[in-house]
């Protein structure tokens, strides 16, 4: 699901709302902006419980109005992008044992997928099952997906990964990118996946294993992409350390509030000659206790307008 469009229309299910309780019913009229909040005290622990009121979201410095609010542990469609490229040889198991382990503390009723990427994306899934929640299955994807040769298309995977999380059935929409972050096969430029991520409705959490003495890797991007998207970044000091940073990311997902709202100024006009001319809008979001309190928001700092066109090559398995 892309954040904004030419034509955007988010039509947001039932993000965390009963089954009694009916979606809220955006009409194909409604121009809605999704962000994904986490929210902190000063001693840096998550803050839960709290209202709608305690929030107020600004864009370029204007007051908007939130039509749409949801605090629960809700289910979300995440994808787990593994580089798999022939660095990854001596670290293949570990990744994948800790890959687990993030699954088990997840959502039991998040969707999951997999893709693997070096030269190509492997996608281990199929088809007609294309996300899982069933653990075996997933190991079983994990396996198939990191076969530790060729090189390395990240930015090609994480195009990818945009357009398969968007088919998801949850409107929350997360990628966690365990990689160096170096690219020598790709595409599409970093350029367009950065404003692609940002174009998207996805949170985006980097982990980067970077050899020292690998000069192409690229620790850097990892960061631009989960900054653009309101997510975070990791650097483990080694490989034995990914298990404990994927079940800080998974924390962070069941912690997250999800906030919308229709810009009051309208959207930015895109118009389309050979290009498409995007306009960048700044988001602010502010939390306060009932106390008055102030608190720590971390979210995306900023969206685009316009269309994000990507293409992407999928090694179908």
């Amino acid at each position: 699901m892309r954040l904004l469009t030419s034509t955007i229309v988010l039509a947001i299910a039932a993000t965390g709302l009963s089954a009694q309780q009916p979606p809220p019913n955006f009409s194909s009229e409604s121009q809605l902006v999704v962000l994904h909040v986490a929210v902190r005290d000063k001693k840096g622990g998550y803050v839960g419980g709290l209202s709608q009121d305690c929030f107020n979201v600004f864009e370029n410095k204007q007051p908007q109005s939130i039509s749409f609010f949801s605090s629960q542990d809700a289910p979300v469609t995440v994808g787990l992008l593994i580089d798999s490229s022939g660095s990854m040889g001596p670290n293949r198991d570990l990744v994948i044992a800790a890959s687990m382990a993030f699954a088990k503390t997840s959502n039991p009723a998040d969707e999951i997928f997999v893709l693997g990427f070096n030269e190509n994306i492997n996608t281990p899934l199929p088809v007609d099952a294309p996300f899982t929640h069933d653990l075996p299955t997933l190991h079983g994807a994990l396996r198939r997906a990191i076969t530790a040769r060729g090189q390395t298309a990240i930015y090609n995977a994480v195009n990818g990964g945009l357009d398969y999380v968007a088919k998801g059935q949850f409107d929350r929409q997360v990628l966690v990118v365990v990689s160096d972050g170096g690219d020598n096969a790709s595409f599409v430029t970093r350029a367009q996946v950065l404003a692609n991520a940002q174009a998207s409705n996805a949170v985006i959490y980097t982990v980067a294993l970077v050899d020292p003495l690998d000069t192409e890797a690229d620790p850097g991007f990892l960061s631009q992409l989960a900054e653009a998207t309101g997510g975070r970044a990791f650097r483990p000091k080694n490989v034995s350390d990914v298990a404990s940073v994927l079940q800080k990311i998974s924390r962070d997902i069941r912690n997250m509030y999800t906030l919308g709202y229709v810009p009051a100024s309208g959207l930015p006009t895109v118009m389309k000659n050979h290009k498409n001319k995007e306009e960048r809008r700044r988001v602010t979001v502010n939390a306060v206790l009932p106390t008055g309190q102030k608190l720590k928001v971390r979210t995306r700092r900023a969206y685009m307008g316009g269309d994000t066109e990507s293409e992407t090559a999928f090694d179908a398995q």
